[in-house]
């Protein structure tokens, strides 16, 4: 299949993604995460209450500390005596302020993780809903690592901003303003002084907001990268084991490790001042704090114990500007993460259902391929089928035969609408298949591939699958019926057996039969198998030929195979050449013509031949 090309230099995973969702990476994701907020505004204002009382319990301290250096000890003509009801009344109340502080902050920070987490598991839906509704041409062109990176590791790099980010904004910026007012309130000139340091730093911020968004963007990119290597490795590894390719693969991973490694590091130097900045811009801060407040103790304008209370202020002040390195770093982490997330759900299904869907009254069988034409990339310049037009009677056996390459499984992604025909039209009984909803098609069109797929469960779970609502007993019936209950009772646990991930604990065979049975469970009024007897031995083969013969009783068969023997009982067999019907008629007529079919047919008995004498 052809990839999307920009020019001759073939598109990277990422401007490929973008390419499928037909538009740019949204740089700006304020605005797309703050509607996330909304399923949890409750549980927020909660917060928020619970922040501003919690900036107002830590604010109060360093009143308590005033009061206990200009009120707790008393000039008296004895010398200076303790004012003890003052100092402890003061230490009761700020021993009672830090238990409050510690009540209240584990209650925001459980109600915000709770919250955090409802947005977080609904955006996992929402993606992997979103995933489920994706068409057949984006699973082909995307591959399955980035696919899972969005799903998993993407939604997690929004949980560290989710869950502590809005509390801790929230909690810094109340505390500058009211570290503001309290500071103006004492000495308008502490303020200045200390507001002298706020442009450079909001100078400093804007700079480390555009570097890092730039930076994480890169970070996460090749995160993906080295994440997609790791899953194909892992679907892949019998072939890599098979061709020896350990090391080189290692290699490359090593090297995605690398580059990855490379980023992160540059990154780091890159933005790695902003924190030093902080921290000058503090001590100059401070610095000029103490020089104002010097020269007010001096004046008379305040007391000391008011400077010590500033001094607290200040930090306040300044810590929230500390806090903002951390707190960037990880918006800028979550909005790259989050840019992804929503490129993916951005992009559109490529087939959708019609306004209003249409069903015939009468369900047939009866399939026609009207002068269809069709490429996988629409710019090639030779489709894959080209004015092909075939008709197969309902309740017909129609054998699909032909090189390579030449079109033959590409009917099967037309027919279940996988995939959009460009020109032309496929009918099943009259209808044309975009007139039908996807799942009422797919549910009069079963196939039964070459490599089917199992999920993990037992034998019986992926029987259910076909048919949701069926016991036990009616699901061992329908594989005793289709004849393959001689292959399946005799696995270690009979029809409780574990089919392992992907089925990899049964053999081809078994498989195959498994998926016959739930297809035939499924009972479509078009049964399609393609490749379906490829790879397996005799005994095996005789077997799943057996339930075919069974499957096809009473509905329409199609079958695509190399192996012409599987195929030579067909009502008919068309022979697809160049995208188009080369031939059409039965074995013994096609044979009789001497044409592409008798070649392919004489090819297969030679092999056969060979095969057999070896």
């Amino acid at each position: 299949m052809a990839n999307d090309i920009r020019g001759d230099k073939p598109l990277n995973d990422i401007e490929l993604e973008q390419s499928l969702a037909k538009q740019s990476l949204d740089r700006n994701m304020f605005w797309r995460l703050l509607p996330l907020l909304r399923q949890v505004r409750g549980k927020i204002a909660t917060v928020i209450v619970l922040e501003m009382l919690l900036v107002g319990v830590i604010f109060i301290r360093p009143w308590f500390l005033r009061e206990v250096i200009d009120n707790g000890f008393i000039q008296t003509a004895q010398g200076v005596i303790l004012n003890t009801p003052l100092v402890a009344w003061m230490a009761i109340a700020t021993a009672a302020s830090w238990a409050v502080r510690f009540g209240v902050a584990g209650a925001s920070q459980y109600l915000a993780g709770t919250a955090a987490i409802t947005i977080l598991n609904n955006l996992r839906i929402q993606v992997f809903t979103h995933v489920q509704a994706l068409s057949i041409r984006y699973f082909d062109q995307t591959k399955a690592g980035r696919i899972i990176s969005r799903a998993d590791r993407d939604i997690d790099m929004l949980e560290p901003l989710l869950i502590q980010g809005p509390p801790e904004l929230f909690s810094a910026v109340l505390r500058l303003m009211v570290a503001s007012l309290a500071l103006w309130w004492i000495s308008p000139k502490l303020f200045l002084a200390l507001a002298s340091i706020v442009p450079i730093l909001i100078l400093g911020t804007w700079l480390f907001k555009r570097i890092s968004e730039k930076i994480w963007g890169r970070v996460a990119e090749a995160r993906a990268r080295f994440t997609a290597h790791l899953v194909e490795t892992v679907s892949g590894v019998r072939i890599i084991k098979q061709t020896v390719n350990e090391a080189p693969n290692e290699r490359r991973y090593r090297a995605l490790l690398d580059d990855f490694n490379n980023i992160l590091i540059r990154g780091s130097m890159r933005s790695s001042w902003f924190l030093p900045l902080t921290q000058v811009l503090s001590t100059v801060g401070m610095a000029f704090l103490l020089a104002a407040g010097g020269i007010g103790i001096a004046d008379h304008e305040m007391t000391v114990g008011q400077l010590a209370q500033s001094l607290f202020y200040v930090q306040l002040f300044l810590g929230p500007l500390q806090e903002l390195n951390d707190l960037f770093e990880r918006y800028t982490s979550g909005a790259s993460s989050a840019q992804r997330i929503f490129l993916m759900l951005d992009t559109q299904p490529e087939i959708n259902d019609p306004a209003q869907p249409r069903s015939p009254a009468v369900t047939k069988g009866e399939v026609e391929f009207r002068d269809v034409s069709f490429a996988y990339n629409p710019k090639a310049t030779q489709p894959v089928l080209k004015n092909l037009s075939l008709h197969i009677p309902a309740g017909e056996v129609l054998a699909i035969v032909g090189p390579t390459g030449h079109g033959k499984s590409t009917l099967v992604q037309l027919l279940t609408r996988f995939y959009e025909v460009q020109q032309g039209q496929v009918l099943i009984d009259g209808q044309d298949v975009r007139d039908y909803a996807q799942q009422d098609l797919r549910r009069k069109v079963g196939v039964v591939l070459q490599d089917n797929v199992l999920f993990s469960g037992t034998v019986l779970h992926n029987l259910r699958l076909a048919s949701p609502a069926a016991s036990d007993d009616a699901l061992i019936a329908a594989a005793r019926e289709l004849g393959a209950d001689e292959v399946l009772e005799r696995l270690p646990a009979g029809y409780h057996t574990e089919v392992g991930p992907m089925g990899a604990f049964l053999s081809h065979g078994q498989r195959q039969l498994v998926c016959l049975v739930r297809a035939y469970l499924a009972n479509p009024a078009v049964l399609v198998l393609d490749e379906a007897t490829s790879a397996v031995d005799i005994h095996t083969e005789r077997r799943i030929q057996t339930a075919f013969r069974r499957l096809c009783e009473g509905r329409t068969a199609i079958i695509i195979a190399h192996r012409l023997a599987t195929i030579r009982d067909a009502d008919r067999i068309a022979v697809i050449w160049n995208g188009e019907v080369a031939e059409l008629g039965n074995h013994q007529q096609l044979i009789a013509q001497g044409g592409a079919y008798a070649r392919l047919y004489q090819a297969y008995e030679q092999a056969s031949t060979s095969t057999a004498a070896v």
